[in-house]
């Protein structure tokens, strides 16, 4: 399932119970669903295309979430590394 995706000239974004919403009307949760699916290895979005995409505040919307959920996305095993090693010495303090 794609997290954004580009239908009928508007920008969409997947909401929780997998329909779709347009990206006019994204919240910080929404965001935050967006981000957590980006660091899956199965992430999937429509390119961005200002001919398809009509609607001007959608095409700025969807152009910068976006390019931040692809790049991150790219980046999603050195995040991974990162966030464990953040952590790991207070795991091995505490593990039992």
């Amino acid at each position: 399932m794609k997290a954004l995706k580009i239908e009928s000239h508007k920008g969409l974004f997947v909401t929780e119970d997998g329909d779709y919403e347009t990206v006019d009307k994204i919240d910080k949760a929404a965001l935050l669903r967006l981000v957590n699916l980006a660091l899956e290895d199965d992430f999937e979005i429509d390119e961005f295309d200002e001919e398809v995409l009509k609607n001007q505040a959608h095409q700025i919307i969807y152009k910068s979430i976006s390019e931040k959920l692809t790049d991150l996305n790219k980046k999603r095993n050195q995040f991974r590394d990162e966030s464990e090693r953040l952590y790991l010495d207070a795991y091995e303090k505490y593990k039992i």
